[in-house]
């Protein structure tokens, strides 16, 4: 049974970032990103009851020259003009319509303009809860479901202004897009938790990161059915002690709720509440006003809002717990560790 407080005791609470276009992006009959995913966002948030401790704002346009800080500016004219054109496909997975460059260039507004805002002391946390999603899109490349990289736009402007970022991607599918983006820097830590192997086939442990940003890309490469024991473990003896040596200055979150055990497109054994337990404890390594959400994959309508409700709650100190977090790996223990180990070993020099 869900369990809600519905009274918040925080100071200034989750401010959420959305647009009514991106409900209007149309990815084609039958793709699982629809729009009915914010609809299900919204409907996790509503079951929470976190009254006024949850604010809607609506996302902006991005400025053009921070999409061409991330992405070759040709993604960009790309879009404008399939959009103009009303729509066509980019890969088999990513097709646009008529309203998608709007919808893509808000999602990315959204996190900059959440960024203004915690500044301003407006919130302890902001979500970006938009789509299309982004971390599959690379420097290069649109794919994935995703168009602009709404992520490492924000964390890019951060760390423009001198800010320490830490990217953690707990989305089923490797964060590729944004590993490939940030490969090279030494201001961004990118670490993601996914399925492996599974689409888009990338992050092994032993990609860490070249040049100055050598070390500088965690990557915690799972089996199919683990479950949220495995990622507390990784987290806590892999991934803090990196985060902590890091010291960022901001942490943003890459919300994929696909790893949920529901979900029609991945094999993994999580909750809502392993999210709602991982994401808090990760958003807490900075203080209130330098953390950031973005929602990225979640495909089963009821788990995303389950997973979406469980996180907001945890994200401003209540507790919404609509299933319990998992109490054992899923897979065997021994295999398990051995998938954690991996990671830890290709990052022996920073963890000793």
């Amino acid at each position: 049974m869900a369990v809600s407080t519905g009274s918040h005791t925080g100071s200034s609470g989750l401010i959420i970032a959305t647009h009514e276009v991106c409900e209007l992006h149309n990815p084609g009959a039958g793709h699982p990103e629809s729009a009915q995913r914010l609809v299900a966002v919204r409907r996790g948030l509503e079951a929470a009851k976190l009254g006024e401790a949850l604010r809607w704002v609506e996302a902006p346009l991005v400025d053009r020259t921070k999409i061409d800080r991330v992405h070759n500016p040709y993604l960009y004219d790309r879009l404008q003009e399939l959009a103009s054109a009303g729509g066509g496909a980019i890969d088999a997975d990513t097709t646009v319509s008529s309203e998608s460059a709007e919808a893509a260039s808000r999602a990315a507004g959204a996190g900059l303009d959440l960024i203004d805002r915690l500044r301003a002391g407006e919130a302890d946390v902001g979500w970006s809860v938009v789509r299309p999603p982004g971390h599959h899109a690379t420097a290069e490349r649109q794919m994935g479901f995703c168009l602009f990289n709404n992520i490492a736009v924000a964390a890019q402007s951060l760390a423009d202004e001198g800010e320490r970022v830490v990217i953690v991607d707990v989305d089923a599918h490797h964060g590729n897009g944004t590993q490939d983006i940030f490969y090279q820097n030494p201001d961004v830590l990118f670490v993601s938790f996914h399925q492996f192997p599974w689409y888009p086939y990338t992050g092994r442990p032993d990609e860490t990161g070249d040049g100055e940003g050598s070390g500088s890309t965690v990557n915690i490469a799972v089996p199919a059915s683990t479950g949220g024991v495995t990622y507390r473990a990784a987290f806590d003896t892999v991934v803090l002690p990196i985060i902590e040596a890091f010291a960022p200055t901001w942490v943003l979150v890459s919300a994929g709720f696909d790893g949920h055990r529901a979900d029609p497109l991945t094999n993994l054994g999580l909750t809502s509440a392993d999210y709602a337990d991982l994401v808090s404890q990760i958003v807490e390594i900075v203080p209130p006003g330098h953390r950031l959400v973005f929602l990225e994959g979640g495909y089963d309508l009821q788990a995303l809002a389950d997973s979406a409700g469980a996180v907001a709650a945890a994200l401003v100190g209540e507790e919404f717990r609509p299933e319990a977090a998992s109490e054992r790996a899923h897979v065997d223990d021994t295999q398990a560790a051995e998938y954690v180990d991996l990671a830890r070993r290709a990052h022996l020099d920073q963890l000793s």
